[in-house]
């Protein structure tokens, strides 16, 4: 059975290091603040972010963001996925894009988390191919998190013709993520056959929502 309830909103808490609301005792609020408005999962960066939201009571998917000059950088070695697993996430998301990885690939991490840290395996993916190719790989979930982010300009609007896609291919469950900021959005996903969709931004970052309106209300 999935971790993550069909049908329900997963909120991403996640703040950067230069976000004021940066660290565990913010994300641990913002966790709370989810399960209290009726999210059914969360996704979290981080060791001690996802030790402090685990307070929500809801299912996890851990990631730990290594940023370098390479551009994999969700939970890009078995050693991130290790410390993950180890602060309590239910699920490991890691990127299983085509993109060469910086340490072992794709496949061998998916099959290692499986293993040796008994966990089920979330897949970043950008194309319809690469989400085939992470179920075979034994990916548990399989997400659009990257699409429109493994190069050119990043569009506007989610994908909703991918999901579509994954979910006429898959097997496994397709979850939605990646520029869904409004729930009407949000709803056009599962309509297009996601088994749950992911909105971060627009609900647990406050400059960036405060950056929309001000852009908006403000004299151009």
């Amino acid at each position: 059975m999935s971790a993550i309830p069909k049908g329900c909103l997963v909120v991403s808490c996640q703040a950067r290091v230069d976000n004021p609301l940066h660290g565990p005792q913010f994300m641990g609020a913002m966790a709370r603040a989810a399960a209290e408005g009726g999210a059914g999962a969360l996704r979290v960066n981080g060791p001690e972010d996802i030790a402090a939201a685990r307070e929500a009571g809801l299912p996890i998917i851990g990631i730990n963001k290594i940023f370098s000059d390479h551009p994999v950088y969700i939970t890009p070695s078995f050693e991130a996925a290790e410390a993950v697993a180890r602060a309590g996430a239910d699920i490991v998301a890691l990127d299983c894009t085509h993109r060469p990885h910086p340490c072992e690939a794709p496949e061998v991490l998916v099959r290692r988390i499986r293993e040796e840290l008994d966990r089920p395996v979330f897949a970043d993916i950008s194309t319809l191919e690469e989400g085939i190719a992470a179920e075979a790989m034994g990916a548990a979930y399989v997400a659009t998190t990257l699409a429109g982010h493994t190069g050119g300009p990043v569009p506007a609007l989610p994908d909703l013709a991918l999901i579509e896609a994954l979910a006429s291919r898959c097997t496994v469950p397709v979850v939605a993520e990646g520029r869904f900021n409004t729930p009407e959005l949000a709803r056009a996903a599962i309509d297009a056959g996601a088994h749950a969709v992911v909105v971060g931004t627009m609900i647990t970052n406050p400059r960036e929502i405060t950056r929309a309106f001000a852009a908006r209300v403000s004299p151009a």
